[in-house]
């Protein structure tokens, strides 16, 4: 009460002075005031008096804010020259402090909050000196949360008339409120009727932030598959304009099939019989459509399939053709489909003429054909034995002999795709009378008497010849080995020889006759006490040589012993004969008989042992 009765006497008296004192006060104040939610506010007032001779003794300041809702006034704080007082039971009790001074005052708000953001209002009576009041708007700023997009899960299609929902977009707890831009590909969205719908819900939270949502309505094309989506905040700040952007989003477009592409999946390169062969079909529709398969020459006949793939087993020469996939969303789109070309290579077995065997005379000509019917180029290569004899499909075979005769094979490849090749063959028989083997009309041949020697004979020929022999000048023979194949006979016999022996080879078959002569010479035994190697008879020799050395010397010096002792006369007069003695069993004796021919012949014995023919095995 006192302070209300102070109030009014003070009142009455800035009353009564301003009815006899002219005096002016000039109040200066910032329209508006920017702070952050939860900083400190400090909004000053300054004032001066004109038209006065001296300061005013008496002033008197107040602090109001408008009450939100009715727009009247509540004053928050009084000061004058002896007192100052903040008012109690309102929103700033406890958070608010003027400092003053000659030239102003100041009004400092601890701890902002969103419902501070009014007017507050700074009144100045200096009574005689005159009355001002001024007002600042405090703007209270707090930053949403970052933008969070949400793309649609579900394909949209390009076929719907009217702008598809693609995403929504939302920011949370800002003030005040937060603004939202949509992009599509960095570039900024602007509503658009039939195009583009942007709608927006504001929605006031409990605390007195705001938070926004925004939904975008698009109308998607097929471009709009590889479209990036996004949304950027703009929000106020003290002094600024600030923003945030969302991550980016891809949404799935449905789009109905326009093209389509068949092709070979498998195998790589060309096809051949036998061949499995994948088709595989794609078409740029979203999303992928199932496929119906077919060929050209029979479009009703659908061919089995498993989604977008044909297999095809074991392919053959039928196989080829044209074939073509339909997607089962192209109702109405007739041209939609996708064909390709598929061509079974094939080799044919080869044919060989003649055929499987072919009899010919020795001396005659043959021409041999292989041929292999192909879809490509072939190479044609004969074989005998395993050596290349032949190129081409013509094999010449001329002045024909028994080394034609044998199988001769023909291999077909195919250069561009070797893993095609097939072969034929033909059995030459060349036929004619023996033909024994060897040079030499007549063999001959020397061996010990009473020694054998084996005679071979081998006669080719066709039909296959018979070999019978012949033996004149020993009866003691046996035939040893025989043997015969389609073109060779070959006989073998051992002889023992005592005498001189002619031996006939007589090879024959249905065309002719052929003979072959071995003169066998009979050689007569050396006889001989003992053998000897000529080595050994060559140191036996050297030893005796020896021994009758010394023996001389030793006979020599005796002789000169009984000289000088007088027991042997010299001259013709002393001459005594020197009887031979029947020697002893102790007695050297070295008979040596001079025969070359006899010595060669033991030497070359003791070699190479007994003579043989030539042919003799």
């Amino acid at each position: 009460m006192a302070f209300l009765r102070g109030a009014v006497l003070a009142l009455v008296l800035l009353i009564c002075l301003n009815r006899s004192v002219r005096g002016k006060v000039e109040l200066t104040m910032n329209d508006n005031l920017e702070v952050y939610l939860g900083d400190s506010a400090e909004i000053p007032c300054h004032y001066s008096f004109t038209g006065l001779d001296k300061e005013p003794s008496f002033v008197m300041i107040q602090w109001f804010v408008r009450v939100a809702g009715n727009g009247s006034r509540m004053r928050i704080f009084y000061s004058d020259a002896s007192q100052q007082i903040v008012d109690n039971n309102t929103d700033y009790s406890g958070r608010i402090e003027v400092t003053s001074d000659q030239r102003g005052t100041t009004l400092l708000i601890r701890n902002v909050q969103l419902s501070d953001e009014k007017e507050f209002f700074c009144q100045v009576n200096g009574l005689a000196a005159g009355y001002a009041e001024r007002k600042t708007h405090l703007r209270v700023f707090a930053p949403p949360e970052a933008p969070v997009i949400e793309g649609i899960p579900t394909g949209i299609s390009v076929t719907n008339t009217m702008p598809s929902k693609v995403a929504s977009c939302e920011a949370r707890n800002g003030f005040p409120k937060p603004n939202i831009t949509w992009y599509r590909n960095d570039e900024p969205l602007i509503p658009a009727a039939g195009q583009v719908n942007m709608i927006i819900l504001v929605t006031r939270e409990s605390r007195g932030f705001y938070s926004v949502q925004s939904t975008l309505e698009y109308k998607l094309t097929k471009e709009d598959k590889d479209s990036r989506f996004s949304c950027e905040v703009s929000f106020s700040v003290p002094g600024a304009i600030r923003t945030m952007e969302s991550h980016s989003i891809n949404v799935t477009v449905h789009y109905p099939t326009t093209m389509v592409e068949l092709w070979k999946e498998l195998p790589q390169g060309l096809v051949k019989e036998g061949d499995t062969v994948e088709l595989r079909c794609q078409g740029d529709g979203n999303p992928p459509p199932p496929f119906i398969f077919s060929k050209e020459q029979e479009p009703d006949v659908e061919l089995e399939s498993s989604g977008d793939v044909l297999m095809l087993p074991s392919v053959s020469r039928k196989d080829s053709g044209v074939y073509q996939c339909r997607p089962l969303d192209s109702a109405g789109q007739a041209e939609v489909k996708g064909e390709v070309q598929l061509t079974v290579h094939y080799l044919d077995p080869a044919v060989v003429v003649p055929k499987d065997s072919e009899v010919m005379l020795k001396g005659e000509n043959l021409v041999a054909s292989c041929n292999a019917l192909s879809s490509l180029k072939t190479v044609t290569v004969w074989y005998k034995d395993g050596k290349q004899v032949g190129h081409g499909n013509m094999l010449h075979l001329d002045d024909a002999t028994y080394e034609t005769s044998g199988e001769y094979i023909c291999e077909v490849t195919v250069p561009s795709l070797p893993s095609l090749h097939t072969s034929g063959s033909v059995h030459i028989i060349v036929q004619g009378g023996p033909q024994v083997v060897g040079v030499e009309e007549e063999v001959q041949l020397e061996e010990v008497a009473g020694g054998a020697v084996n005679l071979s004979c081998e006669a080719r020929g066709h039909p296959p010849p018979s070999i019978s022999w012949n033996i004149v000048g020993s009866q003691n023979w046996q035939e040893v080995m025989s043997k015969a194949n389609d073109h060779m006979t070959h006989s073998m016999v051992s002889i023992k020889v005592n005498s001189d022996v002619t031996a006939v080879c007589n090879a024959s078959n249905d065309m002719g006759t052929e003979v072959k002569v071995f003169s066998i010479k009979a050689i007569p035994r050396v006889t001989r006490t003992a053998p000897f190697s000529p080595v050994e008879g060559s140191g036996v020799i050297i030893v005796v040589i020896i021994l009758c050395l010394l023996l001389l010397a030793f006979l020599g010096s005796v002789l000169y012993f009984l000289h000088k002792k007088g027991k042997i006369p010299c001259g013709r007069s002393g001459k005594q004969e020197i009887t031979k003695e029947k020697p002893t069993k102790d007695d050297i004796v070295v008979e040596m008989k001079n025969n070359p021919k006899n010595e060669d012949a033991v030497l070359l014995k003791a070699v190479n042992g007994e003579k043989k023919g030539p042919n003799d095995q």
